[in-house]
């Protein structure tokens, strides 16, 4: 004890001898290099992609003023990006707090730009912050901006990683180059290495190219009239040299018409209403389908509110009013029905809402939900005044909207007498209601508890046997759930495995227990397990009843996926063995390496299922925390998320077959 006493009290010494000395102070940029988590969210390809989207996003603030209606962006061959505009073209003129040109104090100073006060020229911008620009300039190792106006070109080059020891620093003042015949900005910046690691690889990470035009392409439809060129000269086995166009004058009416290109739609054309309110700027584009879920997504000043807010609160409420009002009005409603709910008014319905704010209040820094109260009363008002006239002057395409929604009452409420029924049933009511299949854990900690979700009885054995039982549970699934992109919520009770799922989750509303599409008030406080791994043969049929089950809980229990509990586990293909040396391999690069270092004349064994698997060797390949690789599945764009999954598990064959065609060279044959 004396030994250990101390040993402390030297730690505590040393620790008291903190002084002035030992506080330093970050200049300029160098705090952003430093912990570029706070400022771009990460170091992997998400905060790559959101450094191109900080650019672009400077020049749609141009459009969204008025003075820029095409934006360029390229990535070279070099990984550099560039984005270039045909706006104002950054100010050169001296700052007077700064001493700087106004191109040196937006890409070197934080918290500076053209957005703030009462004095702004931008009524309305996406950038609040003002460390956009800069903080691209800090994790890049060089940036060159190029601004044309007044009839010259001037050039200024940034330093990332600066030799004078000052992160983002310019080589040389702003100068004039040359002559200019036209407006704009172009800023090209070249990632820096030492900053950006791939999680898996620890190597730079690579832009991808469908990510960015699936960002792209939405910010032109939610600007009508901004044409967005995006070219990428990586060369690509398949194809050379990309080029794509976006642009569409029809903005979030075009919007919606992409959406459901794919489904079959209750009316031909898209309503579309546009007004402002309160001093807010409201667009509302929507359209029903035949489909049983709704996809409304809501961006204000551009920026998409995945956590919703007071623009959506304001278009549920006027929606569920103006729908009950005309159903009455129209005695579809008797007078002794009751109101039809919000979930039954937005069956098969997809909107989109976009709002433009002078001064957006946002929940966090994140900006996922928008806060100000001004916008639910606008919302409200636009859409209360003019969908009512829209559904008079169409009473045949309203009369089907009605009907659709009416049936979704009826399937709620066939839904709930199907939950009652299923609780009584045996099988439910042992282990305190859980599904007879489940092998639960024993911590009941939902943060520390995991659940492997396995395809086949075979496979659920070997897992049950090698998992850790303290908190990991096992639930075998036999074949294939139902496709709930094609089925209604009654249907959905009906199927066995679904409910096993959802009663072993613990998947369940706040308030009422029977989910529905697209549901944000799932009860999270009741999910059981904080990693929810799906865990199946590496073929064909694995695959499907992964999509499967990924469809389910991204249609009935997306916030299960939003909040990172969703996960993919990755099971090996192959063992290779010689000697009495082992390693396995999980695909078939790394059988290639392993080949290589073991020798030949190794023995090989390919899994073709995981039923061909020992306890011990799943426990050691694909459940042991130490050792195996789960893949967090996420939806950071849900709009292209839901066209995904509609294009693969919905009714049309076309779109499907075509999809497939367009990405069967990304496909890894299993034979």
């Amino acid at each position: 004890m004396a030994k250990t006493d101390t040993a402390k009290d030297k730690s505590l010494q040393a620790n008291s001898s903190y002084t002035a000395s030992d506080i330093e102070v970050l200049e300029g940029l160098d705090a952003v290099r430093i912990r570029p988590g706070m400022y771009i969210g990460g170091v992997d390809q998400k905060a790559l992609h959101h450094c191109i989207y900080e650019i672009v996003d400077n020049s749609v603030d141009e459009a969204l003023a008025g003075f820029c209606n095409e934006i360029k962006v390229f990535i070279y061959t070099d990984g550099s990006i560039s984005v270039e505009d045909n706006g104002r073209g950054i100010p050169v003129e001296k700052v007077q707090k700064t001493g700087l040109s106004g191109v040196e104090t937006v890409f070197t100073t934080l918290h500076s730009g053209g957005k703030f006060g009462t004095g702004t020229s931008y009524k309305v911008s996406g950038g609040l912050h003002g460390v956009g620009a800069s903080c691209v300039n800090a994790v890049s190792t060089k940036m060159h901006v190029e601004v044309y106006r007044d009839n010259k070109t001037y050039f200024v080059e940034f330093l990332g990683d600066n030799p004078s020891g000052v992160a983002g620093k310019n080589k040389e003042p702003i100068q004039v180059t040359g002559k200019a015949n036209k407006t704009g900005t172009k800023v090209i910046f070249w990632p820096d290495p030492k900053i950006f690691k791939d999680q898996e690889t620890g190597k730079m990470p690579v832009c991808n190219r469908e990510t960015i035009a699936t960002r792209l392409r939405e910010m032109a439809f939610l600007n009508k009239g901004l044409k967005i060129i995006f070219t990428d000269e990586r060369l690509q086995k398949t194809d050379p040299h990309f080029e794509e166009i976006y642009f569409y004058e029809g903005g979030i009416k075009s919007y919606v018409e992409f959406l459901n290109s794919t489904k079959n739609r209750l009316h031909k054309e898209v309503i579309y209403l546009e007004d402002t309110k309160e001093d807010v700027a409201v667009e509302i584009a929507m359209q029903y389908t035949d489909t049983y879920s709704d996809s409304i997504f809501v961006f204000a000043n551009n920026i998409n509110n995945p956590d919703g807010g007071t623009h959506l609160t304001g278009f549920r409420n006027a929606l569920t009013r103006v729908i009950n009002d005309y159903a009455r009005s129209s005695e579809f409603l008797k007078e002794n029905d009751e109101n039809l709910l919000g979930e039954d008014a937005r069956e098969g319905l997809t909107a989109i809402i976009s709002v433009k704010v002078k001064d957006p209040q946002f929940e966090s820094q994140t900006k996922v939900k928008l806060l100000n109260n001004e916008v639910q009363t606008a919302v409200m008002t636009v859409l209360g005044e003019n969908l009512k006239d829209w559904l008079d002057r169409n009473p045949k395409e309203s009369k089907l909207v009605i009907q659709k929604a009416i049936q979704a009452r009826d399937a709620r409420e066939a839904a709930r007498k199907a939950k009652n029924l299923i609780r009584r049933q045996s099988v439910l009511e042992s282990a305190g209601g859980l599904p007879g299949k489940l092998a639960d854990c024993t911590s009941r900690d939902p943060e520390k508890c995991e659940l492997f979700i396995v395809e086949g009885d075979s496979a659920g054995g070997s897992a049950k046997q090698g998992r850790d039982r303290m908190y990991q549970a096992i639930l075998p699934l036999r074949g294939k759930i139902l496709n709930v992109e094609r089925a209604r919520i009654g249907k959905i009770y009906d199927n066995t495995e679904i409910q096993a799922l959802i009663q072993a989750v613990g998947l369940s509303t706040v308030g009422d227990d029977v989910l529905r599409p697209n549901i944000e008030e799932l009860d999270l406080d009741k999910i059981r397990y904080h990693k929810i791994a799906i865990m199946t043969d590496a073929d064909v049929d694995g695959a499907h009843i992964r999509t499967l089950l990924l469809t389910f809980f991204f249609r009935y229990a997306r916030p299960v996926i939003e909040n990172g509990y969703m996960y993919i586990a990755q099971p090996p293909l192959y063992k290779v063995e010689k000697n009495k040396k082992i390693i396995y391999c999980y695909n078939e690069h790394q059988l290639e390496l392993a080949l290589a270092e073991i020798g030949e004349k190794a023995n090989i064994q390919r899994f073709k299922g995981l039923g061909e698997m020992m306890p011990q060797q799943l426990w050691d390949t694909t459940m042991d925390p130490a050792k195996r690789t789960l893949k967090q599945v996420t939806s950071e764009d849900a709009a292209e998320a839901d066209r995904i999954f509609d294009i693969l598990m919905g009714d049309a064959v076309g779109p499907r077959r075509e999809f497939i065609e367009e990405h069967a060279g990304l496909a890894v044959l299993d034979v």
